[in-house]
């Protein structure tokens, strides 16, 4: 399977990501942004390698940024090659390679800061989460370039790792408080098919929760905090994970776990672990997800907290935790084809995700609110990590090349391929090439989505062949219709946990319509999700959608929707570098009725107003100000 995007909306953030962000994080990963918090990560490889003078400098886990990063330029140069990208990537493999350990162990921070601190600390050290990424990164280089370099430095790494904590080793009950490394040595495996990888993430994964838990004797345990919020549940080491049926603690940790599990799952026909990941996906995307796809809702831990606890103005929902949800969700469709996993991952990606990143590329946002008052943030101590303008780099930088290797990957979320089946999960015009029965078929997708639902895809075939061919009805779409050259299809005859199944003998030249209509709809949350009573937000399409201070004023939360207020939606070129935007009147109340008094008898005077919402993904690209997703109601 070959998929090339060539998508209006995608293909500009594609290729801006590939040919200028990467490019700037490796500035900012070199500490050449000027105004950016310092990383000094990959000055901690030369610190290692025994090249430069100095302490390290940043997060215990400051490998994984460099690791990403080369992770997301691999991606790109499939799409867009690159000899200046590839000779950068090269020389930093090299540089690792050179700080490697000769018993393999390569971590800057424990080889530089803490030599004697090596395995100690299970709960926040970070080893095993950084040679995740590294690994991930090795694979990724690996199968854009055929090159081996950096396969091999971490095939020896995790041999390392292997020997001091394997199944066959004398400590076998250890495992990381971060997980990552579960779903990078499936990969590991997948490329060099050594049973060994996917025997240590099985490991792994069977020793997290067996109790008495080994990160309660851990120096690291805790984090310093004395609290619930840092218990095992946090490290999803509160129980096996079979038994684990809700989505506890940082909520990066969970979904990294969650991919692993479904790889596994997949792997080793593994039952048992699909019927505990479809318990916890149904739990965390019914009683603790964003409308926009955000997860962990809590700043303080960067975590789950309760059912239905989804605050707006202090919602954490991390970019990484975004992402990770999005790559749980497409390991899911790997296991069972239901259109609630993709659309999950389409809710994520459309909103979530990329609200995570500036229009030009440069700006980043760590978390993701859906209420935000400037003024209210900077002195409410619940809200200090709400930053309300997005900034240039972190010294936690984990979400910026998150979003970078996302995007410059997004051609691997858009089919799944079996042997009979090619399944569509996400709409974007592209070209892809499958081998279908020995022949080759090509897929050419035009769209104008997600500003409309109007969908083209013709199919080009060697010789006219059998098979099914699937699309997803997006769950926001009321009157969905598909044609097969012409004709219509009756949806209720081929319709399958929500994807219209066309199975038939297809003909180089055959064309597939669909329509997914798009309009703008009111949402509601669950009545539990106190926070929203009394409130709507706009969705079109799979976009979810707000109000900025920029279109209506200030004092957002004062603008109420009259129910049957006429809202409509029209695709403006002028605003936010072309977006459809959602108009409508609204009231508010009548100011000049308040002056010196603070509470006075109910007076209930209001004057209308027009009101505009732009995608709540391309929020603070203008103006800073407030922002609000959710509407009141009058």
């Amino acid at each position: 399977m070959n998929v090339r995007i060539t998508d209006k909306f995608w293909l500009p953030r594609i290729e801006q990501t590939v040919r200028q962000g990467i490019a700037y994080q490796w500035k900012a990963l070199n500490d050449e942004i000027i105004g950016a918090e310092p990383s000094h990560a990959v000055e901690n490889f030369r610190i290692a390698a025994g090249e430069s003078d100095g302490k390290f400098h940043g997060m215990v886990f400051q490998d994984s940024d460099v690791a990403k990063w080369i992770e997301a330029a691999s991606f790109g140069l499939r799409e867009f090659p690159d000899a200046g990208l590839e000779s950068a990537i090269d020389s930093v493999i090299a540089l690792i390679g050179r700080a490697q350990q000769p018993d393999g162990y390569l971590n800057t921070y424990y080889t530089v800061a803490a030599p004697d601190g090596r395995w100690t600390d299970f709960a926040f050290g970070h080893e095993l989460y950084c040679a995740g990424h590294l690994i991930e990164a090795a694979v990724a280089y690996y199968e854009a370039t055929g090159k081996a370099s950096l396969l091999d430095i971490m095939s020896k790494y995790a041999d390392h790792i292997d020997r001091a904590m394997g199944p066959n080793s004398e400590r076998t009950n250890l495992y990381c408080g971060h997980e990552e490394i579960e779903l990078a040595l499936v990969k590991l495996y997948r490329v060099t098919n050594e049973e060994r990888f996917l025997a240590l993430s099985r490991h792994f994964v069977e020793e997290r929760g067996k109790q008495p838990s080994f990160l309660r004797e851990d120096p690291g345990f805790g984090n310093g905090h004395k609290d619930r919020w840092f218990d095992l549940d946090y490290h999803q080491a509160h129980a096996p994970v079979r038994e684990q049926e809700k989505a506890e603690g940082h909520a990066v940790r969970a979904v990294y776990l969650y991919s692993a599990m479904a790889d596994l799952a997949l792997l080793t026909d593994d039952a048992t672990l699909t019927k505990a990941l479809q318990k916890l996906w149904r739990h965390v995307t019914t009683k603790r997800m964003y409308i926009t796809g955000g997860i962990g809702s809590q700043g303080h831990a960067e975590r789950f907290t309760v059912d239905y606890d989804l605050p707006n103005d202090t919602a954490y929902t991390e970019t990484c935790a975004s992402i990770g949800l999005m790559m749980w969700a497409f390991r899911m469709l790997r296991l069972e084809q239901d259109s609630r996993y993709a659309d999950v991952m389409e809710r994520v990606l459309y909103n979530g995700a990329i609200s995570g990143i500036s229009l030009d590329g440069t700006r980043y946002f760590y978390v993701n609110p859906l209420e935000v008052h400037p003024d209210v943030a900077k002195y409410r101590y619940d809200m200090q990590h709400v930053k309300t303008e997005r900034v240039p780099w972190f010294g936690c930088a984990c979400c910026p090349p998150n979003i970078a290797r996302l995007l410059a990957s997004l051609q691997d979320y858009v089919f799944n391929q079996t042997e009979s089946e090619i399944a569509m999960h996400l709409y974007a015009a592209n070209e892809a090439k499958f081998l279908v029965k020995g022949r080759t078929a090509t897929l050419r997708t035009e769209t104008d989505y997600p500003w409309n639902g109007l969908i083209h895809v013709r199919i080009g075939l060697e010789q006219a062949t059998e098979h099914t061919l699937s699309f997803r009805i997006p769950s926001w779409c009321r009157e969905p219709r598909i044609s097969v050259n012409g004709e219509d299809v009756r949806l209720d005859q081929v319709a399958e946990r929500g994807y219209a199944r066309l199975s038939r003998m297809w003909a180089d030249g055959d064309v597939v319509i669909l329509h997914w209509p798009m309009t703008v709809e009111r949402m509601e949350a669950d009545p539990r999700v106190h926070e929203n009573a009394g409130r709507v937000a706009l969705q079109f399409g799979p976009m979810i959608y707000c109000l900025e201070e920029a279109d209506n004023g200030g004092h957002l939360t004062d603008i109420r929707l009259n129910p049957d207020a006429n809202l409509t939606a029209e695709f403006r070129a002028d605003v936010l570098g072309g977006a459809v935007v959602i108009s409508g009147d609204a009231e508010r109340a009548d100011l000049t009725e308040w002056q010196d008094e603070l509470y006075v008898p109910v007076r209930r005077k209001t004057v209308r107003t027009r009101v505009q919402a732009v995608p709540y993904a391309f929020w603070n690209n203008r103006a800073p100000g407030e922002m609000l997703v959710w509407i009141r109601e009058s």
